[in-house]
């Protein structure tokens, strides 16, 4: 009864962006405990949807500037635990008005950085990381309206 209580207290969402046609079977592995799946976009081909969706959890994506699917969105808006969270590939220059966090890819550079009052995330790069990062992926807990980041390096 106390895991089961947890997992309604605890939604452990895992993240990910720029898998640019690779998905790694760690990248599997580190993700089957996961309540959902959360892809920022550049996927590149459906066969990495297929592996993301074979690990049972929902997947929830968005399209990136290198994805060709135009029935993907550009932009998922969420509420999760009481929190608005905005997904989308492409950061946008100024906080949005109406999002508490805010989830992207492209850069291929994890980021952790409150602006006015948005947080922006960034899990890093699967495949190709920038900026001397390791390749990464990322852990987002929410608890009671509010939330733990936490990058998980695949080296």
């Amino acid at each position: 009864m106390a895991n089961q209580e947890k997992s309604k207290e605890t939604l452990r969402i895992f993240v990910l962006a720029d898998t640019h046609n690779r998905l790694p079977e760690k990248v599997k592995e580190i993700a089957k405990d996961a309540d959902e799946i959360w892809h920022l976009g550049d996927v590149c081909t459906e066969a990495i949807l297929d592996d993301l969706r074979t690990i049972g959890p929902r997947v929830v994506l968005v399209r990136g500037n290198c994805d060709n699917n135009f029935e993907w969105p550009l932009v998922v808006d969420l509420v999760r635990g009481g929190l608005k969270f905005r997904l989308q590939h492409i950061p946008p220059d100024q906080p949005p008005d109406d999002v508490d966090v805010l989830l992207h890819g492209h850069t291929h550079v994890p980021r952790n950085e409150r602006r006015g009052r948005v947080l922006f995330l960034n899990p890093g790069c699967v495949t190709r990381p920038n900026r001397g990062s390791p390749p990464s992926v990322a852990w987002l807990e929410i608890v009671s309206e509010k939330i733990n980041w936490k990058l998980a390096p695949l080296r």
